[in-house]
C-alpha cells in the first residue's frame, strides 16, 4: 500500500540534499508515503582520553538531532507529516546498508548527484560495488534540478 513505502534521504552536508529532500517529499504528496531522514555522523578519532571522545560523539549527536529537526519541519510542511528520523554513526555506505536491511518499510533509496565532480562517493558507491547488497531502489536526482523541474516530473 502506498501509506507503508517510506522514502529514505540520506541527509549529509551537501547542497544536493535539499534536492533530494524536496524529491522525496513531492513524491509522498502526490503518491503516498512517508518521508525518512537518516544522518550519518562520523566516529570520534581514537583520542587519548575517553571523556574527550565521548564529548565530541555527544555534541556530533546533538547538531545531528537539531539539523532533522530543523529539515522535519521542513518534511511535515510539505507532506504534512512527520519524518522518521535516524541517526547513525560509522561509514556511511555502511550505515546504509544497514538501515535498509533492518526496516523493510524503506521502498525507495533517494539520493541526489553532485552537480559537480562526479555523482559523489555515496552514490558511486551504492550504484558500483555495493549495488547488489541493496534490497530497494534508488532514485538517483540530478542535483542541479530546480524546484520547477521537480514539480513536473514527481
Amino acid at each position: 500500500m502506498p501509506q507503508d513505502r517510506v522514502f529514505l534521504v540520506v541527509v549529509d552536508d551537501s547542497p544536493e540534499k535539499a534536492v533530494a529532500l524536496r524529491y522525496a517529499c513531492l513524491r509522498v504528496r502526490k503518491s503516498g508515503g512517508r518521508v525518512a531522514l537518516l544522518r550519518i555522523t562520523e566516529p570520534p578519532e581514537m583520542q587519548e582520553w575517553a571523556g574527550i571522545a565521548a564529548l565530541m560523539q555527544e555534541e556530533r549527536r546533538q547538531e545531528a538531532e537539531q539539523l532533522l529537526s530543523a529539515l522535519a519541519a521542513e518534511v511535515e510542511e510539505m507532506t504534512g507529516a512527520l519524518p522518521l528520523q535516524l541517526i547513525r554513526e560509522g561509514d556511511p555506505v555502511e550505515e546504509v546498508l544497514e538501515v535498509l536491511a533492518e526496516d523493510p518499510r524503506i521502498s525507495i533509496l533517494v539520493l541526489a548527484t553532485a552537480t559537480e565532480g562526479g555523482p559523489g562517493p555515496l552514490t558511486t558507491a551504492l550504484t558500483g560495488r555495493h549495488a547488489g547488497a541493496l534490497r530497494c531502489p534508488i532514485t538517483l536526482v540530478p542535483g542541479g534540478m530546480t524546484d520547477a523541474e521537480l514539480d513536473r516530473v514527481t
